[in-house]
């Protein structure tokens, strides 16, 4: 089992003709992903990876039955390439660029509002089920299937929880990165509340980061579940000096002045475990078994 792709889910590609796009997509053909064609403008009709590609993302939806993207687009472009996503109705979109303006993510934000899409990023290494699906730039060689999923709002750090949940003697369920940008799209707590929907996770890593205030509602709705999957965290940050100020849209309402330990005091107060150290979740993990 796996949340929001398994080796079932047909995937296209925004972008597909570019340099990065061309490298990641034939990992991700060669890891096993179901990519069953991709998107640029004015190069519909032709082939490319030997795959169909098409002018626009509705056009590729009718032709493959595709449910999910992954974008590689410029992030000036990124506004445009959710539109037409949200429009051609899939289900999931995931968008690697870094930067994306903040007023077109609010534009972005107010798009997925009440509708079938669900958005991984930007600023995001993507998601990835072990085995079966690749949806960005994950080294899929650190991966292997298992019972953990694993939530990171932090990039780098979330190949570092991987190679944790391996030391643990485990493996992942999914593996996803929520992306590091100020706004994102999908947060802590959808993502908990798929994992806590999928039979086949028995446990959860979660890793957050200094400024927003993402970890704080995600503590609050964890504490209320009545049946909680035990959850360990760690929460990357400690080397900023207390009332160094961020810029997240989440720090505006603090002034600034959530610091680490008020991320772990709240993750904690709600049930979750956290560690001081991110090569202390291994240990937290075996505890739990």
């Amino acid at each position: 089992m796996s949340v929001f792709v398994n080796k079932e889910t047909k995937v296209i590609c925004q972008g597909i003709t570019g340099t990065q796009a061309s490298f990641h997509i034939q990992k991700s053909l060669n890891y096993g992903t179901q990519v069953v064609g991709g998107v640029t403008p004015g190069k519909g009709g032709t082939m490319h990876l030997n795959l169909p590609v098409f002018d626009t993302v509705k056009e590729a939806v009718k032709e493959t039955g595709a449910t999910a993207s992954v974008m590689y687009v410029p992030a000036k472009y990124v506004k445009s390439a959710v539109q037409e996503a949200v429009e051609a109705g899939l289900e999931l979109a995931v968008t690697i660029a870094d930067g994306v303006p903040l007023k077109d993510m609010l534009e972005i934000k107010s798009m997925l509002k009440g509708s079938n899409t669900k958005l991984i990023g930007p600023n995001t290494p993507g998601i990835i089920t072990p085995g079966e699906a690749r949806l960005g730039i994950f080294p899929e060689d650190i991966h292997n299937q298992g019972s953990i999923g694993v939530v990171s709002r932090s990039s780098t750090l979330t190949y570092e929880a991987v190679l944790e949940t391996k030391r643990a003697g485990g493996g992942q369920s999914t593996v996803i990165g929520l992306g590091d940008d100020v706004l994102i799209g999908m947060d802590f707590i959808d993502v908990l509340k798929a994992f806590h929907d999928d039979d086949a996770t028995k446990s959860i890593v979660m890793i957050g980061q200094l400024g927003g205030a993402f970890e704080e509602a995600a503590a609050e709705w964890y504490k209320k579940l009545p049946n909680k999957k035990p959850v360990v965290a760690f929460v990357a940050g400690n080397a900023i000096p207390f009332g160094h100020k961020m810029g997240y849209a989440g720090d505006i309402t603090t002034n600034g002045y959530i610091s680490v330990q008020d991320k772990k005091d709240a993750l904690s107060d709600a049930g979750i475990k956290v560690v001081n150290h991110i090569n202390d979740i291994h240990l937290a993990l075996e505890d739990l078994q």
